[in-house]
């Protein structure tokens, strides 16, 4: 399973749609562990871009701050399980939470 997380400085990047860089995270969901991490430069913002971009890459999955109604709609037709209002620590924090079940999500922080 691949887990697409938007990246900043090593930490999330709350704005899904216009991130510069992603962390590709390959994880075995059976043994809940970690195996890889690919830190991959985004495509150039244009609305509806990301969602066939992140199928193409292997993503399975996308945890992010915050994302608007549309793209998430997009990665669902793309069979891409969406999870919204992490919060911005690094891509490998997040993803020990998740698998752990411990990821504390809040907010939405996009309203479009």
């Amino acid at each position: 399973m691949i887990i697409a997380i938007p990246v900043d400085n090593n930490k999330l990047d709350l704005h899904f749609g216009h991130c510069k860089k992603f962390a590709l995270i390959t994880i075995d969901s059976e043994n809940k562990k970690i195996l890889s991490r690919k830190d991959t430069d985004a495509p150039p913002h244009q609305p509806g871009l990301l969602p066939a971009w992140l199928a193409e890459q292997g993503v399975n999955m996308v945890i992010a701050g915050g994302m608007g109604q549309r793209a998430k709609e997009l990665l669902d037709s793309n069979n891409i399980k969406v999870v919204v209002g992490a919060p911005q620590e690094s891509p490998e924090i997040l993803i020990e939470s998740y698998l752990k079940g411990v990821l504390e999500l809040g907010e939405n922080c996009c309203d479009h």
